[in-house]
């Protein structure tokens, strides 16, 4: 009898142990994975969201750190700047061709570095490389800017670049260098690049205060330089820049943009004032919805709009509708909508790089559904009421469609997924790299690769394609580089959102 009381208190005893126990590892398990974890995702999102950081490492112009993660890339472009007797050693290729352009560049700057202002709590392992692949673009921005009321705008003669195929270790096309200054201006770089040097100010506050002073305090004297001397440099520099970066949207947007950029960096009332007696001027409140590396109305709309939404900064207020506006134009069945969409599901803007659209996009849903959310507010479409969740269901449809849930039933992003491009229009990625041919292949050797049928032999991690057509189709054809070519500016965006998701479902 007395063993059977000691075994009932004991099995009671234990029992009421497990049962605090568990309730404890649920409640520790509850803090890491709230309730919006409990659903399973259909993607690794933090996977993608490596390699999508890790492909500015495949990008990247210079001489290559120790711990570069893409090896088969070496070091190129060591005298680039000679030309003009200056060091514009560094940077990054914008797409498959070995051209630094600086338009792009700056904007894939921006656009990474506010990836990082937003999201960048919730990345942990990811941060430390995504501040890396900012600061491989500042520090060549800075070297880019560092004469006053000049800036090196691009290196490399994209004409013969594209003359031939050839690995930017061998290249041998010439390394022309071109400038804008108070005799040719280019606003709209000078005003992006501000932009970018501003937001990774922002970037670099805490963790490096020095560098992020020189950043803030050389954004300053970019953008003063880019609205004093006003001029597209579309118009000075067009043989060297058009086709390929031609501004089509005037530089009234980036002007704009700059002025949010360095109003959100300095927090200085100057740069208020400039946004509310110049915005009207500037295109705030004009109805393009296209927002990428020429074009920044919709950015600045919804950056602009989180002065009023989170800051209640009350004179902005007409951002908040601008915004809105941008956002009924997206929602299929609201009263506004006009985007147009594949039979797959996928935003679909033009045939050449849709993918940036893509991205770009859906970072600025995420973005703005963290403002709206904020401020307890949602968008009122006509008579249609949107959530902050709808923004966050679209953007997440859009990414998901990217990584492989689309007809095809392939990534559209290299190295993730079972199935994945093959034949990128990347020559760097498509040639044998120089670790298994040591030897030069010559400029015109390797068109033959470039038509080839083969896979590319070099894997460009995470780099982002330009994407099916608006049939959903995609041949993987490397001649093809309206849906074949990546570039810095697909990626920089997606990070952003990559990082919201993978938090979201408990992924980080």
């Amino acid at each position: 009898m007395a063993y059977s009381s000691s075994f009932s208190l004991f099995t009671y005893f234990t029992l009421l142990f497990l049962v605090l126990f568990s309730t404890q590892l649920l409640g520790a398990a509850a803090k890491h994975y709230p309730v919006r974890h409990r659903h399973i995702a259909s993607h690794n999102y933090r996977d993608a969201l490596t390699k999508s950081i890790m492909f500015f490492e495949g990008q990247r112009s210079g001489r290559l750190p120790p711990n570069q993660r893409i090896t088969w890339r070496r070091n190129s472009g060591l005298s680039d700047g000679s030309a003009a007797h200056v060091d514009l050693v560094g940077g990054y290729y914008d797409a498959g061709d070995n051209v630094k352009f600086g338009f792009p560049m700056a904007f894939t700057t921006t656009m990474l570095s506010w990836s990082v202002i937003e999201f960048g709590g919730l990345v942990k392992g990811e941060l430390q490389n995504a501040k890396e692949a900012i600061r491989w673009a500042t520090d060549y921005l800075l070297k880019a800017t560092a004469q006053p009321d000049t800036i090196y705008v691009q290196v490399g003669d994209a004409g013969k670049d594209h003359a031939c195929w050839e690995r930017p270790e061998d290249m041998d096309t010439p390394r022309s260098v071109f400038k804008i200054d108070k005799n040719t201006p280019g606003t709209e770089v000078a005003a992006e690049t501000a932009a970018a040097l501003a937001a990774a100010s922002l970037v670099f506050r805490r963790s490096d205060p020095t560098y992020s002073k020189l950043l803030a305090t050389r954004a300053i004297r970019v953008f003063e330089f880019a609205d004093k001397y006003r001029g597209s440099y579309s118009n000075g520099l067009k043989p060297y820049v058009c086709p390929y970066y031609c501004d089509f949207s005037g530089y009234q947007d980036e002007l704009l943009w700059g002025a949010a950029w360095l109003h959100k960096a300095t927090k200085n009332r100057m740069y208020l004032n400039y946004i509310q007696a110049n915005g009207q001027t500037l295109g705030a409140d004009e109805c393009d919805n296209t927002f990428g590396w020429d074009n920044k109305h919709v950015g600045a709309r919804i950056l602009l709009s989180k002065a009023f939404l989170v800051q209640k900064v009350q004179s902005l207020h007409d951002y908040k509708s601008h915004a809105d506006n941008y956002i009924c134009s997206l929602i299929p069945g609201t009263p506004y909508s006009s985007a147009q969409y594949t039979p797959g599901g996928l935003l679909f803007k033009m045939n050449d790089s849709n993918m940036q659209y893509v991205t770009s996009t859906s970072f600025l849903l995420v973005t703005y559904a963290k403002y709206l959310t904020s401020a307890h507010m949602v968008v009122k479409c006509g008579g249609v009421t949107v959530t902050p969740k709808k923004l966050r269901t679209l953007a997440k449809r859009q990414v998901d469609y990217l990584l492989g849930d689309n007809p095809l039933k392939m990534s559209f992003m290299v190295g993730y997924g079972a199935r994945y491009p093959l034949r990128i229009h990347h020559r760097g990625s498509s040639l044998p790299s120089t670790a298994t041919h040591p030897a030069k292949i010559q400029c015109s050797a390797g068109f033959s690769v470039m038509k080839s049928p083969s896979p590319n032999p070099n894997i460009l991690m995470g780099a982002i394609v330009g994407g099916p057509d608006q049939r959903d189709c995609f041949p993987d054809q490397r001649s093809d580089y309206e849906q074949s070519e990546p570039a810095t500016y697909i990626n920089a965006p997606l990070v952003g959102s990559l990082a919201y998701l993978a938090h979201s479902f408990g992924q980080l």
